[in-house]
């Protein structure tokens, strides 16, 4: 539990998480509605990014409005004389558990899930925003919602070229690992890495490489070993699944399905197929019972 009851006029329920340069509470505002915020402190010139960043997540989660996006509310900048030294975000409470905490077996609920997903990137593409990070932790499943995107800590607008290499190395694009232009179908791969990981409990292969003593270390080269289709490791997964995540994390951009708009269309397919194959292998009433 954090040491005070308050934190800028809201009442602290509990810590939800800590990270490096951050703190998760749930908090209390003064009707009683419940909501998360995300306390930045800046200690040193060094860490001014991390209050860049939690202004940008802002920036962006507020221009979105869809049910697959946690909204963020509200910003709250702390000075110290004139520059910010601290930075509150106010979210959406989101009840739920990430996929990285539950991973789902049922081949039906996994493309409803990547649909859905799919669904909330869209909103954000037709607002002109990459979320640039989709990995397992950062889509949670609520009961009664279904699924929300969270952390928009990378997000970015279509067509940046960012300065450092940001992702994470299990779902990393390469063109995130060779800093050119972050679009759309920077997030058709970190979303099919993502469900390749779902289908399989294994990582695809990337530019980004685990070294020893836990380091990461980036690859120049695009001879990265290809991923195994899921299909061959699962034989019951969906032809129709199986080649859309494996269209979907093809190294060279354009070999990759253009938006969400193709993702979702074949995930319809995708999931009458599975249907199908459901239905055909159902045991078959008796008739003479």
């Amino acid at each position: 539990m954090a040491d005070f009851h308050q934190i800028a006029g809201y009442d602290v329920v509990s810590t939800l998480g800590e990270g490096a340069h951050s703190t998760i509470y749930e908090v209390r505002d003064k009707t009683g509605q419940i909501m998360v915020l995300k306390r930045v402190i800046k200690e040193g010139p060094s860490q001014q990014r991390f209050i860049d960043q939690a202004l940008a997540e802002h920036d962006v989660a507020s221009k979105i409005d869809h049910p697959r996006v946690r909204k963020s509310i509200k910003v709250i900048k702390q000075r110290n004389v004139i520059r910010v030294s601290e930075v509150l975000v106010l979210m959406e409470m989101v009840n739920g558990k990430t996929l990285e905490q539950h991973r789902p077996t049922d081949l039906l609920q996994v493309c409803q899930i990547y649909y859905q997903a799919a669904e909330g990137l869209q909103a954000m593409h037709q607002a002109g925003f990459v979320h640039a990070d989709i990995k397992p932790n950062n889509i949670m499943i609520t009961q009664k919602e279904g699924v929300k995107l969270i952390d928009f800590g990378q997000s970015c607008k279509s067509g940046t070229i960012k300065h450092r290499i940001q992702g994470t190395p299990d779902y990393i694009a390469p063109e995130q690992v060779k800093r050119e232009a972050i679009t759309e179908r920077t997030d058709v791969f970190n979303l099919g890495a993502t469900f390749y990981w779902i289908l399989t409990g294994q990582h695809i292969p990337t530019m980004m490489h685990k070294k020893q003593k836990g380091s990461i270390s980036s690859s120049k080269s695009d001879n990265v070993k290809r991923a195994t289709p899921p299909i061959e490791i699962n034989p019951e997964i969906a032809p129709a699944l199986s080649s859309l995540v494996m269209d979907s994390i093809e190294r060279k951009v354009d070999e990759r399905p253009q938006n969400m708009g193709q993702i979702i269309d074949r995930l319809q397919i995708a999931g009458a197929q599975i249907q199908r194959q459901r239905a055909a292998t159902a045991p078959k009433a008796d008739v003479n019972a």
